[in-house]
């Protein structure tokens, strides 16, 4: 709401008063909407002080370490609720009593398959093709096989595309992974939960089903709690603006799928891994460290600080718990690789250059670490990162179509050739 106004004074034209808004926490924020009635408007490259949209979804405060999903902090989330009590919240704005929680989960279970043509849309790619290119094309193509609930407009039509979302992207993930293996593909198993039926169709065969480790399961649930959502970052603002068009839900989600799959965003977890690759050994480490260091070097250590949070990543210290019950739960002790970067965790976490300028491991350090050791190929980690995300981009798509919107259309500073008169081909020099 508007409790004052600021002023902006601009030489040789009249005052401009701004109305100043307040939400339940975080800063205020200066309502500009106005300013294009004195023929101007505002220059915000990266949108780094620029709100795009009221939402009541997530709120983050970076300087401090909070990140609250409809008011409740992510590590009780983590600590005592499960993906789908976190979906439905996400959702919906409560968490479930027991008979909504339950009659949600039976919900989904009952959307885990997909249409059996689908299948054949895989043929059509290589098996060497990047997880991420099939899933932006199988996500997209969903459209195709689901159209019978794509009236945006239909708040029906949108509970059930986001529950068919949410309950068919382990199974598309999954189909991903076996592609790329040459193994046959599994069918969902609706008496596993949610994290225990994406293990069974990724890991297990027709010929050989073993039991889903209670550990490695709720690893895997904790992950994508974790990952559910992160508030307006540049996949979730890539659904809305494509959401603000009217496009459908399954083509929205295909578009965050490409937004996220770029290295800057949702490839993080996997450039950690490529890093630890580069140091190759924990005899490189000093040398390493040293080059991060160095102003003048490029190397940068991967996975840790992070962009939003200041002060320290607050999924982190979750995830550095469920890392340490992984890798006891497997018995992993002589993996290089994770010997690395354990050791790097730990001089990031006492060496001085490092705490002065809050320089931690953060969430994508230890899911990568947490991926690798349950056996997930680095190919695979934002293709997880997507299936996590997926409630929190069809949240806010829900949240955008719920109340009066816009097609997004932002403005720029255009710095080309003023108009200017076409020359004949003869006369040009």
């Amino acid at each position: 709401m508007a409790d004052k106004k600021a002023q902006l004074i601009i030489e040789g034209a009249a005052p401009v008063e701004l109305p100043i808004l307040t939400g339940t926490v975080g800063p205020e924020v200066i309502d500009v909407r106005t300013l294009t009635t004195t023929g101007r408007f505002t220059f915000d490259p990266g949108f780094m002080s620029t709100a795009s949209c009221e939402s009541k979804i997530t709120y983050i405060d970076g300087d401090q370490g909070v990140l609250l999903h409809r008011g409740y902090p992510i590590e009780q989330l983590a600590e005592n609720s499960d993906y789908l009590e976190t979906c439905y919240l996400l959702l919906n704005g409560e968490l479930p009593n027991a008979e909504q929680k339950a009659k949600f989960v039976s919900t989904v279970k009952n959307h885990t398959m997909v249409h059996e043509q689908l299948k054949t849309f895989f043929n059509g790619f290589r098996r060497d093709a990047h997880p991420m290119a099939i899933m932006c094309g199988v996500v997209g193509a969903l459209s195709a096989f689901y159209h019978d609930s794509l009236d945006i407009k239909n708040p029906q039509h949108r509970e059930i595309s986001a529950v068919r979302l949410i309950a068919k992207m382990p199974t598309l993930a999954a189909m991903v992974y076996k592609y790329s293996m040459g193994q046959p593909m599994m069918y969902p198993r609706n008496d596993l939960s949610y994290a225990e039926n994406f293990l069974h169709m990724m890991f297990n065969t027709p010929c050989e089903i073993k039991p889903i480790s209670p550990v490695l399961a709720r690893a895997m649930d904790r992950i994508f709690i974790l990952h559910a959502d992160h508030e307006q970052n540049a996949s979730t603002s890539t659904v809305r603006l494509a959401g603000s068009s009217g496009a459908n839900p399954f083509a929205c989600i295909a578009a965050g799928i490409a937004a996220l799959w770029g290295p800057a965003h949702g490839g993080a977890n996997e450039a950690v891994l490529a890093m630890l690759d580069e140091i190759g050994d924990v005899s490189n480490i000093d040398k390493y460290i040293a080059k991060a260091k160095d102003k003048n070097d490029p190397f940068k250590l991967m996975g840790f600080g992070h962009r939003v949070y200041k002060n320290f990543d607050p999924r982190a210290k979750v995830m550095k718990q469920t890392c340490d019950e992984v890798l006891a739960e497997l018995g992993i002790k002589n993996d290089p690789q994770l010997e690395l970067a354990m050791r790097l965790d730990e001089i990031a976490r006492n060496d001085p250059y490092f705490k002065e300028r809050n320089l931690y491991p953060n969430v994508d350090f230890y899911s990568g670490i947490i991926l690798k050791a349950i056996g997930i190929p680095t190919s695979m980690f934002t293709v997880i990162f997507a299936l996590a995300r997926t409630v929190g981009w069809i949240s806010h798509w829900k949240e955008m179509l719920s109340s009066p919107y816009k097609i997004g259309r932002p403005r720029q500073l255009y710095t080309g050739e003023p108009k200017r008169d076409l020359q004949k081909l003869e006369d040009r020099k």
